[in-house]
């Protein structure tokens, strides 16, 4: 491996705290991981990580190492985007985080045309449901819906906003009732999203009235997918983007409650860690997606 390579790799085994994860990351191998990262420290003299057997940690001399080497391997990569955009052509690897459930309903499309456009973009895809403001050195791009951005450090662009409805089956509303007013909620089994898998607190407001309705008292999980066949199976009622519930909604197998009774609003907003100019590949990536979320197939 050549002297940008052998960086780059240590960059990943430092973000991912791990060898195998770095392999994953960079397309090798474990083993031919751990070799380079020992070939590394013997250039240089130096001990970069601490290895145990559940984690993989920089020492002192690694942190400050790659708190050097970071910025430099970050400009060479701008560098050679603007090489290829001056000569027409879009390239590189873009590490991508992105919600479960539209990672899997979404993605698969997204990722097939774009590279149908741009094949000289490779991917590299995390999904996680955990709902977080920021996003670091780990991804090039994050796709959040959550709700609007809290942490004014991040750079981050609001795509649209992504509609929340309350819902449950016929079968539940028969055997429970129909919820009248958000106040009813209280008698019902409302199902909570969480990344803890914890209870948690609906806001909702009907004009000038809020209530807040505590939900997780008999199930709550961090799974948008999970919660919307729970609501199918007659467990209880969910408060979740319509997009988790379009093919229930379709089939009948839940329905729509309490229309009147609003919850805050969740955005569809991009995020990127701090570039000074996004390199080319993201910026026709976020457009991409942008106009595939609003126009081919809204979320809004």
């Amino acid at each position: 491996m050549g002297e940008i390579e052998d960086l780059r790799l240590f960059l990943a085994v430092a973000r991912a705290r791990s060898f195998v994860g770095a392999a994953r990351a960079m397309a090798m191998t474990p083993p031919s991981v751990t070799r380079a990262i020992a070939a590394l420290e013997d250039r240089l003299g130096v001990q970069l990580f601490v290895r145990t057997t559940r984690r993989v940690s920089l020492t002192a001399a690694g942190a400050a190492y790659a708190a050097r080497v970071t910025p430099l391997v970050r400009d060479l990569a701008l560098a050679n985007d603007e090489l290829r955009e001056r000569h027409g052509e879009t390239a590189g690897l873009i590490r991508l985080n992105a919600p479960m459930t539209f990672g899997l309903r979404f993605l698969p499309d997204i990722l097939a045309q774009f590279r149908v456009l741009y094949p000289g973009v490779t991917f590299s895809v995390t999904l996680t449901d955990r709902f977080v403001d920021s996003v670091d050195d780990s991804f090039d791009l994050a796709i959040r819906i959550s709700r609007p951005p809290r942490d004014t450090l991040s750079i981050w662009r609001k795509i649209c906003r992504v509609e929340r409805i309350l819902a449950a089956s016929p079968h539940y509303l028969k055997r429970q009732g129909i919820p009248q007013h958000a106040d009813d909620l209280a008698q019902h089994a409302c199902i909570a999203h969480d990344s803890d898998a914890q209870a948690e607190t609906w806001e909702l407001r009907a004009g000038s009235t809020l209530r807040r309705i505590r939900a997780g008292g008999h199930i709550a999980t961090n799974n948008g997918d999970l919660m919307a066949g729970l609501a199918e199976s007659g467990e209880g009622i969910v408060l979740l983007p319509r997009f988790m519930l379009e093919a229930g909604l379709a089939s009948g197998r839940v329905q729509q409650i309490l229309p009147d009774w609003i919850p805050p609003e969740l955005w569809f907003t991009l995020y990127y860690p701090p570039y000074d100019r996004l390199p080319v590949r993201l910026t026709q990536f976020s457009d991409f997606v942008a106009d595939y979320v609003t126009r081919v197939r809204p979320l809004g």
